[in-house]
Order: C-alpha cells, then sequence, then structure tokens
C-alpha cells in the first residue's frame, strides 16, 4: 500500500524534530555519554508522546491478515534474479553454475526463464513459474550433463564408437613397458 506525500512528510517532520529537540535536550540535561542517554531516553519519549501523540480517528486495526507461509515470505524478501536456461538446464549466477535435476527429459524447461531468489544468508532458491525446482551446484569447471535427446542420439552413439576405435586401433610404442620380455628386463643385485 503506497504512503500518502502528506503522510510521509508528517513522518519526515517527526524524524527530524525527534533528532532536533533529542539533541538539544540532551545538552539541557548535561548528557553526553551513551549510558546517560538511554536511562534518559524512556523519560523524554514519555514527555514527548505526552506533548504531540494524535489519538487514531478508528481503534479499528486496518492491517491485513498475512496471506503468505514462512517459505514464500523468505522467497519475497530475497534478492531476484532471472535467467534462461540452457539446452542441458543450466543457469549462472556470480560465476556459479547451476543445474536443474528433473526426473524426466526436462525438455519443457530448455530455454525457459526461471527466477533464482538469493537469499540474505546465501540460500538460493529456483523457481519456475511460482515452482521450486531441484538443481545441483556444480563445481568451479565442471560441465554439466549433456542432454541428449532423439535429434542428437545418433550422432552421440557414433562419436562414441569411433573414438572406442581409435584407442583399440592404437599400438603401443616400441619401447613400452608391454614390449619388454622378462628376460630384458633389468634385475636388482644384491
Amino acid at each position: 500500500m503506497p504512503i500518502h506525500p502528506r503522510a510521509k512528510g508528517r513522518v519526515e517532520r517527526a524524524n527530524k524534530t525527534l533528532q532536533d529537540r533529542l539533541v538539544k535536550e540532551l545538552r539541557l540535561q548535561g548528557i553526553s555519554d551513551i549510558e546517560s542517554a538511554n536511562q534518559y531516553l524512556p523519560d523524554f519519549m514519555k514527555q514527548y508522546n505526552q506533548r504531540f501523540a494524535v489519538k487514531p480517528g478508528s481503534d479499528i486495526d486496518a492491517h491485513r491478515k498475512l496471506r503468505h507461509n514462512e517459505t514464500e515470505v523468505k522467497q519475497i524478501l530475497s534478492i531476484h534474479h532471472h535467467r534462461k536456461l540452457t539446452k542441458n538446464l543450466s543457469c549462472q549466477l556470480n560465476n556459479i553454475e547451476y543445474q536443474i535435476i528433473t526426473k524426466t527429459k526436462g525438455t519443457r524447461l530448455r530455454q525457459s526463464t526461471v527466477t533464482i531468489c538469493e537469499a540474505f544468508n546465501g540460500e538460493m532458491t529456483i523457481l519456475q513459474k511460482g515452482n521450486t525446482l531441484a538443481f545441483k551446484t556444480l563445481n568451479k569447471g565442471e560441465k554439466p550433463l549433456p542432454v541428449v535427446d532423439e535429434k542428437n542420439i545418433h550422432h552421440t552413439i557414433e562419436q562414441a564408437k569411433l573414438k572406442q576405435a581409435k584407442q583399440a586401433s592404437k599400438k603401443p610404442r616400441v619401447d613400452h613397458s608391454w614390449k619388454r620380455t622378462y628376460k630384458n628386463t633389468e634385475r636388482p643385485t644384491a
């Protein structure tokens, strides 16, 4: 609910009055240390309220009931960052990569916008359309798990086969330890 400009002015005027009046009142009382000022403060507040307090026009409490649970309030009071998910369901914030964990393929989440809620205690929550998503934090330099779908699975399999064939066709060097026979190896002398 927005604050009415006149109400804002009254608040600012009261703060200025308090700042100005309290300093002068402390000086008149001969108070110059914090401990004595803290002891005098309740008396000052009582005198100030008797002089300047205005009774409300109605005793009805106009505050609304809280409609959110504790988790929702924490999310509302956190810093929100919007990010777009990559093909492998990851996004970055402050050089840290987060990967969404799903039980399904997660194709519906690709390229969708998520909100990363950064709480003041450092706790992170990732939301997508108001729903909390499970995620894992990747270590620095760790690559996110690749997503393999129907479109590129054949290519991925062919690449794996070629890699295995290359490794199988490699022969060890002539001086490799596998090429040495038992007779050619030197034995330590006793």
